[in-house]
């Protein structure tokens, strides 16, 4: 009798395992919880950056009127000072995993490279460089009357938000990161809720806006500055309420086609097909060159081929402090925040769009230049001093100064 029922409980457990192994890797589908854990591993970074599709579900985002930006490329000899001592280009290249480098002067494309397993066909990940381009559609919408103002609350459009702390909080409190919502942006912490945010969705297909709702506001909005890639992912839930579309769609449209992109693109979602819901905080994969157009759009002031597609005054609003608290230095050194872009401390008039593991598109309007960059740099948080640097040593050497 003992026999048989050990034998019973053994047959239970190998039964479990065996079911936790297929869900753990399931061989029927393109993507598993233990491609999710490989996507984690720092060996993966480099395959990682350059083919989230391999990893993770998305849908394409594709161009239909590509408009190639001239190119009269030339090599760049640059060197700049840095804690005493003398570097190149070449060096900070090489130590921050470069992958794509694009430099725009005069709306003309003057230094492209790519290393590291990248070319110019390679679509490298934006992470958190695509919260600019949300901002962007925030604005559009703003353009084009679809929303009236930004105090608006979200859960005006977003109604899935309805009496919850993010529904509750002004598209201006969003865009600044000024929600006063206890959320822990801990990228080295996988536990931590920014963790929890990003990789729930790909191991249990979770509903992203739903697992929103739990978090609570313990500061009064529009008194702080705190990152947190929830509020973006509200603001890309604003823009499927007002648009009647996936983010994917609505970028494609008022983005994409709009600006000529030279290539089709994709945004990374939580499940694979038409019910799948992108991250709205992150994971727009595209070419560098397609990267720096954005930057364009705003050295332009939000024009593009004579027609007026932001407001009057947004490029001015979103690239400076709205509030005292979002100067330089004040919470987050050498930069300060606008709404959903950085600035840099600095005279001359400069800012950019930036995401995770070195990810820039910066933004020099009074040289008329832009530079777009893609990498897989583990330690991008403590080489940002010597990103701003060498951006400025390119800027400087392109206009000849």
């Amino acid at each position: 009798m003992f026999l048989r029922i050990l034998g019973g409980f053994l047959l239970l457990i190998v039964t479990l395992a065996l079911i936790a192994a297929g869900w753990f890797y399931r061989p029927w589908s393109d993507y598993s919880p233990a491609r999710v854990a490989e996507a984690f591993n720092p060996a993966n970074i480099f395959s990682v950056s350059l083919g989230m599709s391999d990893y993770f579900p998305y849908a394409d985002v594709e161009t239909s009127n590509p408009q190639p930006l001239p190119r009269e490329l030339a090599p760049l000899s640059v060197s700049y000072e840095y804690n005493g001592e003398t570097r190149t280009l070449e060096q900070y290249l090489e130590e921050s995993n470069a992958l794509g480098l694009v430099v725009i002067h005069n709306g003309v494309v003057v230094h492209e490279r790519y290393s590291n397993g990248a070319d110019e066909t390679s679509r490298p990940t934006s992470w958190s460089v695509a919260k600019s381009f949300v901002a962007t559609l925030i604005a559009m919408a703003l353009h084009e009357g679809r929303i009236d103002n930004l105090d608006q609350l979200a859960q005006e459009f977003a109604p899935q938000y309805e009496g919850s702390a993010f529904g509750e909080t002004s598209l201006r409190h969003l865009l600044m990161m000024s929600t006063g919502i206890d959320f822990v942006e801990d990228y080295s912490d996988p536990d931590s809720d920014v963790g929890v945010l990003f990789a729930d969705p790909f191991i249990w297909g979770s509903d992203i806006d739903h697992s929103l709702l739990q978090f609570e506001r313990t500061l009064e909005a529009g008194t702080e500055l705190a990152y947190i890639s929830s509020a973006t992912h509200v603001l890309s839930a604003v823009l499927r309420g007002v648009y009647d579309q996936p983010l994917h769609e609505i970028v494609e449209e008022h983005i994409w086609q709009p600006l000529g992109m030279e290539s089709d693109a994709y945004w990374n979602q939580n499940v694979p097909g038409e019910d799948g819901m992108a991250l709205g905080y992150c994971c727009l994969n595209a070419r560098t060159v397609d990267f720096a157009r954005l930057g364009l759009l705003y050295l332009a002031d939000g024009e593009w081929n004579g027609e007026r597609l932001l407001p009057e005054g947004w490029v001015d609003m979103a690239t400076h402090a709205n509030a005292p608290f979002q100067e330089p230095g004040l919470v987050y050194s050498l930069r300060g925040y606008g709404l959903h872009f950085w600035f840099p401390e600095t005279d001359r008039d400069e800012f950019f769009a930036a995401g995770i593991y070195g990810q820039y598109v910066w933004v020099d309007p009074s040289r008329n230049l832009v530079i777009a960059r893609n990498a897989a740099d583990p330690e991008w948080g403590p080489r940002t001093g010597e990103s701003f640097a060498v951006f400025r040593a390119i800027a400087a050497e392109v206009a000849g100064e």
